[in-house]
């Protein structure tokens, strides 16, 4: 790792002089010598879950996702209810693939972040639906591969059974002409019930196809599909009950534009809502989106 001059003149620092050094290096994105000052303020006091949090962060930018992970832990350790533990935790789990535990701690940062009014703005919320959205992505990839299983499956074992009666016909003691139409009928029954299979995987979800659920049609807030639209000043689509939730819990702003805002200047968006009806109409597995 190279070497940075401030390395050098930190020497008599206390722990929190060592947290500002790093708070100053990070600030001019030299995220690696950031990372050994904040090291310096734990070796002074491993006590300080901020300390683990900061270093957490620069190993974000540095996309050195494990070391994240492990510094998140080691801060929620210390204190469950931090936010950006819990927020940068999930981030990095994001990344790594663990999906179920990242949307855990998202969405556990993002019900902090209300309890404590703090305002972080879309940045925890576009990260729960990056991976909510990625999980949805997953398991389709899972349903759309057992459905092809499935049917392959299925259209072996019609396949398997047509041959095994067509040897059954040629085995019976019957004249030629008898013995042929036997097996063309067979062979027509068996195609029939064929075509009938892959008819009902079509129909079912048009083969292969995935599903889903376009942004603009969930909440920024709870990220389910909109039940009772709303607009807001500023022109954002909200869900009603989950937008006079963070009015009452959080404050009275826009939570994305961070504009003022009341209760009373929010407007029905009917337009949106016939939108969602009608997709709803189209796609019932929508409903458990």
């Amino acid at each position: 790792m190279r070497m940075s001059k401030h390395m050098y003149t930190t020497v008599n620092y206390s722990d929190k002089e060592f947290k500002e050094q790093g708070n100053r290096l990070y600030n001019l994105r030299k995220y690696e010598d950031a990372i050994n000052c904040y090291t310096k303020a734990i070796i002074k006091n491993p006590d300080v879950a901020q300390y683990f949090t900061n270093r957490a962060l620069c190993y974000l930018k540095l996309l050195k996702w494990e070391q994240a992970c492990t510094d998140c832990r080691r801060a929620l350790d210390m204190d469950q209810s931090l936010v950006k533990g819990h927020f940068f935790l999930g981030q990095a789990l994001l990344e790594i693939g663990s999906l179920d535990e990242s949307i855990k701690h998202l969405q556990r940062a993002l019900d902090l972040a209300k309890e404590q009014k703090l305002n972080f703005g879309d940045d925890i919320a576009s990260q729960l639906r990056t991976a909510r959205k990625k999980r949805f992505s997953s398991q389709e990839e899972k349903r759309i591969l057992q459905e092809i299983e499935l049917h392959t499956y299925l259209n072996r074992l019609l396949r398997d059974d047509k041959e095994q009666q067509i040897n059954r016909i040629k085995k019976e003691e019957i004249d030629n002409d008898t013995r042929n139409k036997k097996i063309l009928e067979t062979e027509e029954k068996c195609d029939t019930y064929v075509n009938e299979l892959n008819s009902l995987f079509q129909k079912v979800d048009e083969r292969r196809r995935k599903r889903e659920v376009p942004d603009y049609l969930c909440g920024k807030i709870s990220f389910e599909i909109l039940q009772e639209p709303v607009i807001t000043p500023s022109g954002i689509t909200y869900d009603k009950k989950d937008l006079e939730e963070h009015l009452q819990r959080v404050g009275h702003f826009d939570p994305v534009t961070r504009v003022k805002l009341t209760q009373d200047q929010l407007i029905p968006n009917f337009a949106m809502k016939e939108v969602v009806d009608a997709f709803l109409t189209e796609n019932e597995w929508a409903l458990d989106y």
